[in-house]
């Protein structure tokens, strides 16, 4: 199967120093629970401007176990995988080397019977995931109880809602855009949404 390749994007603004995903603004995305493929399973994730920033596509019927967040140019950055034999479910990112290496984070439910944590390890870092009344809404918080990102359904100005396949992530400065998409994809997966 052929790759699709949406249009080359122009220069980022974050300065030459940081990386590439790691802005020292706030950012807000729009994320579409939707793949541009068709009859492909997947997500799409726009910047402000309207431009694709990151992307799922899986053209299974059921892509639950493993899925690939890549770039706009078709570049894997993370690669997800579900573990199996674990009872509450535990996710594992791999970097773009794939899944022989150690994993660079790891998701898991916190109890079987509560929806509202998820605890997620990256690195020295613990990333906890607050799930709201909805299973499209969250919050990401540290260590530290500040939230560093958060997940919404996208309202329009006059507070019609798009739909619960329509999301808005807020991301703060200096936080890499990447890994909270990884999680948000994580979020999904759990929930099924994906």
């Amino acid at each position: 199967m052929a790759k699709i390749y949406p249009e080359t994007l122009k220069q980022s603004s974050s300065s030459p120093s940081s990386p590439p995903y790691v802005k020292s603004i706030r950012e807000t995305f729009t994320i579409w629970m939707k793949s541009l493929v068709f009859h492909g399973n997947g997500c799409t994730v726009f910047n402000s401007k309207g431009e694709i920033v990151f992307r799922v596509d899986n053209y299974q019927e059921s892509c639950r176990d493993e899925v690939c967040l890549m770039d706009f140019k078709g570049q894997v950055l993370f690669s997800i995988k579900r573990e199996k034999l674990r009872v509450l479910g535990r996710w594992n990112g791999y970097g773009c080397n794939g899944i022989k290496e150690r994993p660079l984070f790891q998701v898991r439910k916190n109890n079987m019977f509560s929806k509202e944590d998820v605890i997620c390890n990256v690195g020295i870092s613990c990333y906890k995931i607050q799930q709201f009344h909805t299973n499209s809404s969250f919050k990401v918080t540290n260590t530290a109880g500040q939230v560093v990102a958060e997940v919404k359904q996208k309202q329009s100005s006059r507070g019609f809602g798009y739909g619960e396949d329509v999301l808005t992530l807020e991301v703060e400065p200096h936080i890499d855009h990447s890994l909270i998409v990884a999680l948000v994809i994580v979020c999904s997966l759990i929930h099924g949404k994906l």
